[in-house]
């Protein structure tokens, strides 16, 4: 009985597959964690979506920014880019299922037996276990509620940038979508910025990864994210795992088995993509 915990799959339905195949993972004995970011840039969203829903309680995930944004689009409220290659998935007779679920996934997965929190792009520093955990469960209402298309309209935006308890409403909303699913880099008080996508060795001071500055959070649980495919799963301290390594970049899809700490990598099927490995996601 493992627990596998794998980076953003971004539609890599092969790849997903195929590493699953080398760690011999069962839905009936085995839970799989995922990082987020199940669509987008690969040629298998629709795949990957009704594979995972199928796997049913055997698989913990969260939603990345790339899976909000698939909400948004089907939604008609933001546009299908082509590079995204969502259209298979947009025109599938089962999409109105398929988003249905994926809209009622969590932001946030905490283990108390395990001590483990997984999170699309990590925990900012300036929550503690509590506020993350109510913060998740106040996005989470909304997307799986009718009215989530308003808060999908208004997720779009950098600010506020800083966390308050005071902070309220969509703004409030917003914060917690961009601190869950799009941050990297912090402050030294912990507010974010949301606009350098740079490898750390190349970040502006004051600036530092969100995982470089001290929280509540990480002192008492381990934490896994996705979202960072520049960082090639590198660079994290002790009991911070980086698990996204640009498998839709031409990189690998990386897990980690969590009772070993054993890590098993999948080659990208787009080899000819490497180059973009850097790009941020």
């Amino acid at each position: 009985m493992s627990t596998y915990l794998i980076g953003d799959i971004h539609g890599c339905y092969d790849e997903l597959i195929a590493l699953l195949a080398q760690v011999e993972f069962s839905p009936e004995r085995d839970t799989l964690w995922l990082t987020g970011d199940l669509v987008a840039r690969g040629p298998g969203s629709l795949e990957v979506l009704r594979y995972v829903r199928s796997l049913g309680d055997a698989v913990r995930l969260v939603l990345g920014n790339h899976d909000l944004h698939l909400l948004a689009v089907f939604a008609g409220i933001s546009r299908n880019k082509p590079k995204d290659r969502l259209t298979p998935l947009l025109e599938a007779p089962d999409a109105d299922e398929l988003i249905n679920w994926l809209r009622r996934q969590p932001l946030l997965q905490v283990d108390e037996e395990k001590k483990l929190v997984m999170a699309h792009a990590g925990i900012t520093p300036q929550w503690d276990i509590d506020t993350a955990r109510q913060c998740a469960r106040d996005v989470e209402a909304v997307l799986s509620s009718d009215s989530y298309p308003f808060f999908l309209d208004a997720m779009y935006g950098d600010m506020p940038n800083n966390w308050s308890p005071e902070l309220s409403g969509l703004a409030r909303l917003r914060f917690i979508s961009n601190a869950f699913t799009r941050m990297r880099y912090c402050f030294p008080n912990g507010q974010l910025d949301m606009y350098c996508k740079d490898v750390p060795e190349n970040a502006p001071a004051p600036l530092k990864p969100w995982f470089a500055l001290p929280g509540p959070v990480a002192q008492e649980y381990s934490i896994v994210f996705g979202h960072w495919a520049s960082l090639e799963g590198k660079g994290a301290p002790e009991g911070i795992y980086a698990l996204d390594t640009g498998c839709c970049w031409g990189g690998d899809l990386t897990c980690l088995r969590w009772e070993d700490k054993a890590w098993f990598v999948q080659p990208s099927n787009r080899q000819d993509d490497a180059d973009e490995a850097a790009v941020a996601s």
